[in-house]
């Protein structure tokens, strides 16, 4: 981590860029946002960039000679290279996806159809989001490969004891960045430096830490990356892939039809070179350039400081969780090597009625499985309720999610 957290005046104009942060919730007062691990907000610079696009540049990419069109290529062009540049790749390495899930099925359906065959092995950890976990099911039982995992310590964290399980016949090691519900960090250079010991490939779910930390795909030493727009406060309908060019260069296209071919008979057909051969149809080129600016945006910031100022409000946030009666942290109970989510149970209160509650008291947080069930069942509970931090989130905003969770454990009768 580089860089220092911002200073009151930086926060506060930071906060003035997001119009949302003004919405007054069901209380009578402005909401304080606790949900960006499930969607981010949006800078008011990224909603302009959209509307700008509609307004003058709209047209269809790589078709056409007009100014409209030739516009619009150069900004979706543009904007490959600017999300290329932000994680450490290149150009030719960005696939554009409508979210992250489809990116992980891609590579699952065409780089893993590929190279699997029975006896080889797939290797995923119990912590993933099931947009990691069930493409891998579903590719194993296509191609008579087995699924094996990592395991977890009892705080969630993954058991560096069970790497052994990436073994001999492994081919694909798929495992998150950092969990959406304990907000660990994986250990990636050790679980990189197993794969490429039995010459498997690596896959990266950045979804939970792009928007977070410092994200360099070349530095962490993986072959592919996933990344979701929204999560990083940019557009809804639009997400990545980066690979290493010369896997790109070799895996089959993944859906067919427009935009993917150099040429095309009644009988078959020749497709583009990567990445232009992995994006059929229609493309999101107004949500790309807009998302695009969103990267500009955490860039003109830091990534180095938006990590030091979540880092700082991540101890109070912990604490206001352990201080609510009848709470239990999911995951670690310390800040160290994680990041700013935190999910909890109040005893014998369902989270629906935890959510709701704290809505009542203008605090937005995530309820339900998050997406990984597996990982709540490690920890034997059916679902939970989330707390996540973002580049705009404040100490005020935590006191007063803070009270509100007193509040719930006062108004069910939960006891210290």
């Amino acid at each position: 981590m580089s860089g220092a957290p911002f200073t009151a005046i930086e926060l506060a104009a930071v906060r003035g860029d997001f119009p949302i942060l003004s919405r007054i919730g069901r209380g009578g007062n402005p909401i304080a946002y606790f949900d960006s691990a499930a969607t981010s907000q949006k800078p008011l610079c990224v909603l302009e960039a959209e509307a700008d696009f509609y307004q003058v540049r709209n047209g269809a990419v790589n078709r056409g000679t007009h100014l409209l069109g030739d516009e619009a290529t150069e900004a979706f062009d543009n904007a490959r290279s600017t999300i290329a540049s932000f994680v450490g790749g290149r150009g030719d390495e960005i696939v554009w996806t409508k979210n992250a899930t489809e990116a992980l099925n891609l590579v699952a359906r065409s780089y893993g159809d590929m190279v699997l065959s029975p006896g080889d092995r797939i290797v995923v950890t119990r912590a993933e989001h099931h947009s990691n976990l069930v493409p891998w099911q579903q590719l194993a039982a296509r191609t008579g490969a087995e699924l094996a995992w990592l395991d977890l310590l009892p705080d969630g964290r993954i058991d560096l004891e069970t790497l052994g399980r990436i073994t001999a016949n492994t081919k694909i090691v798929a495992f998150t960045h950092m969990s959406n519900v304990t907000g660990a960090i994986s250990p990636v250079e050790a679980i990189v430096a197993q794969a490429r010991a039995v010459g498997a490939k690596v896959v990266l779910d950045t979804c939970q830490s792009s928007a977070h930390i410092p994200v360099d795909v070349r530095t962490l030493g993986v072959d592919f990356a996933v990344f979701s727009s929204h999560k990083m406060l940019g557009p809804t309908g639009i997400g990545a892939l980066w690979a290493r060019h010369q896997l790109l260069a070799n895996m089959p296209a993944f859906l067919t039809g427009g935009s993917v071919v150099a040429d095309v008979t009644m009988e078959s057909a020749e497709y583009l070179p990567a990445p232009n051969r992995f994006e059929a149809g229609s493309q999101p080129v107004a949500q790309a350039v807009a998302w695009a600016v969103a990267l500009q945006y955490m860039s003109e910031w830091g990534m180095g400081r938006i990590q030091a100022q979540e880092s700082t409000l991540m101890p109070a946030l912990i604490e206001a969780v352990k201080e609510a009666p009848g709470a239990r942290i999911l995951g670690p109970a310390t800040a160290q090597a994680r990041a700013g989510v935190v999910s909890f149970e109040i005893a014998g209160v369902h989270p629906h009625d935890v959510g709701q509650f704290l809505d009542a008291e203008d605090v937005a947080v995530r309820v339900g499985h998050h997406c990984a069930i597996p990982l709540h069942r490690f920890f034997g509970v059916r679902a939970s309720s989330r707390a996540s931090l973002s580049l705009t989130s404040t100490l005020d905003e935590i006191d007063q999610f803070a009270r509100a969770l007193h509040k719930v454990s006062s108004y069910f009768g939960v006891q210290a």
